[in-house]
């Protein structure tokens, strides 16, 4: 029997990563700049992921001046492709008068038009580790052909504008087209039976080395936030869910952990304490009713209240309760996160909620013991 074509075994297969816009731009950069330098058409180009690969990405298109070039590589979405894979994503490459490596983005990269975000109003919606490495990328070129010039790197997406309908950036107050995004370099297929299935291997074996207590994160950051937190752990208890928080603190009561600790940040959190318990950015909206519920339960006025209800990201609505001096917000946000966590799995262990900012900042904190439910 062919057991091949089987949903089961389609499962088992490991998913193929793709690779974040980000990287895509700095490959393309590199390749531009590369071939305004040498003259030289480029088809291909190399560069190294924040998770400490290097990837190789394939040139569809190269043209070049003695002043200008410009390549186009299309973005892979791995096996779980989100609304940007198969986008072409274009850098141009320029010198400039000035030292130093200028980036803007051009057509079809949005631009932010509201507070709250990591990119500065204003400013083309190119996230900071992106923005880290297409500098990365030129700069590495310039000292490997021993250049000392300025350079114009402008990253576009021609059906930019178009995909972004797709995303909630027009929610987010990014105009014009979609970001450039990624922290990993990686896409990760999150949205998975087997991303799943890696979450329950990780807390069978972190059972397995006798770990009674496991830190759940969301992502990178808040995993290494955690890992500081608590150096006394085996790193077997450090588990990265994704957006599977219900998924992963079910399987840890099933598997008999004695205390769970939840890092994560506003944005999934916000949604952890309504009861939401996958938590994908298409999964469910922020809730800002909600989030004003909170605020004035930690003593903000009514005309604060209003002000959440009408934010654009958690993030946010996090800076101004910091600003506005109501730091019982994070700890009711908190307590919220551990009530409905609790509520899912019907109790029977202690379970923690950390809410840190996109810095690395701790917000706010909670502990609840759960009974089992009877």
């Amino acid at each position: 029997m062919d057991k091949s074509g089987s949903k089961e075994a389609q499962d088992a297969k490991p998913l193929r990563h793709g690779y974040t816009t980000g990287s895509n731009a700095a490959a393309a950069t590199k390749a531009a700049l590369t071939a305004l330098i040498t003259q030289d058409e480029q088809t291909e180009a190399t560069i190294h992921l924040p998770i400490g690969q290097d990837v190789t990405f394939t040139i569809v298109r190269c043209e070049f001046t003695l002043e200008r070039a410009e390549t186009e590589v299309i973005k892979d979405g791995g096996d779980d492709p989100d609304a940007t894979h198969g986008a072409r994503i274009i850098a141009e490459v320029t010198w400039r008068d000035e030292s130093g490596i200028e980036l803007d983005g051009g057509i079809g990269v949005g631009r932010v038009t509201k507070p709250g975000l990591p990119v500065e109003v204003g400013e083309a919606a190119i996230n900071p580790v992106p923005r880290k490495m297409i500098r990365q990328a030129a700069n590495d070129v310039l000292k490997q052909f021993e250049v000392d010039r300025g350079v114009r790197v402008v990253i576009s997406v021609p059906d930019g504008e178009e995909i972004a309908k797709k995303t909630l950036n027009g929610r987010l107050g990014i105009l014009g087209g979609i970001s450039i995004l990624g922290t990993r370099g990686t896409v990760v297929p999150f949205s998975t039976a087997a991303y799943k299935a890696s979450v329950a291997q990780a807390i069978r074996v972190a059972v397995k080395c006798g770990c009674e207590h496991i830190v759940l994160s969301t992502g990178g950051r808040t995993e290494k936030y955690g890992i500081d937190m608590y150096p006394e752990l085996s790193e077997e208890a450090f588990v990265e869910m994704g957006d599977f928080v219900g998924f992963a603190l079910l399987h840890c009561k099933r598997q008999g952990i004695k205390r769970v600790t939840m890092v994560g940040m506003m944005g999934k959190f916000s949604k952890i304490a309504q009861g939401v318990m996958m938590v994908h950015s298409k999964s469910a909206p922020i809730d800002f009713g909600f989030l004003a519920k909170v605020a004035l339960e930690a003593g903000a006025t009514e005309e604060q209240a209003e002000l959440i209800r009408g934010a654009n990201t958690a993030a946010l609505v996090g800076d101004w309760m910091q600003a506005w001096g109501y730091p019982g917000f994070f700890e009711l946000l908190s307590s919220y996160c551990c009530d409905m966590g609790l509520k899912e799995v019907g109790g029977g262990m202690e379970l923690d909620t950390v809410i840190i900012s996109m810095k690395a900042v701790l917000l706010g904190s909670a502990r609840r013991i759960g009974a089992e439910d009877r």
